[in-house]
């Protein structure tokens, strides 16, 4: 049952990052269409914005591929819970800083220079991503 329990959380682990990029990704990509037909001349602005939540589910699948050796009777729980942990962090990180990077792009197509600064305040909850990620090497 404990191995099964480890299995679950490293799929969760997977899943939940790979979720948030995906909602995260396509919040960006919906604003990012928005602004194109208002300002296409901007394309590649909006699109390495839109891209930015797509790293949460890379850490997920990072986590994922370097611990699912892990997992055994003995370790299941605590793969379990760090599996919901980081698929958590990651799933809404993903998310708000898909958010982030949509008033960005809105700001952009609306002819304010604000590429550089979104990209700093994206980085913000993708800080709390690489924690999670960083956290599973000191399990």
């Amino acid at each position: 049952m404990n191995e099964l329990l480890g299995y679950l959380g490293m799929g969760l682990m997977l899943g939940l990052a790979g979720i948030g990029s995906c909602y995260g990704t396509t919040i960006a990509g919906n604003a990012a269409e928005g602004a194109l037909k208002k300002d296409s001349s901007k394309s590649a602005g909006y699109m390495i914005l839109s891209a930015l939540p797509a790293t949460q589910g890379l850490y997920g699948f990072l986590a994922f591929l370097l611990h699912i050796g892990k997992v055994n009777a003995e370790t299941g729980t605590l793969w379990f819970g760090v599996g919901i942990g980081v698929g958590l962090v990651c799933l809404f990180s993903a998310i708000r800083q898909g958010q982030v990077c949509a008033n960005g792009i809105v700001g952009i197509s609306q002819g304010h220079d604000v590429q550089t600064n979104t990209m700093i305040y994206a980085a913000f909850p993708e800080f709390y991503a690489i924690l999670a990620l960083v956290a599973t090497f000191l399990v």
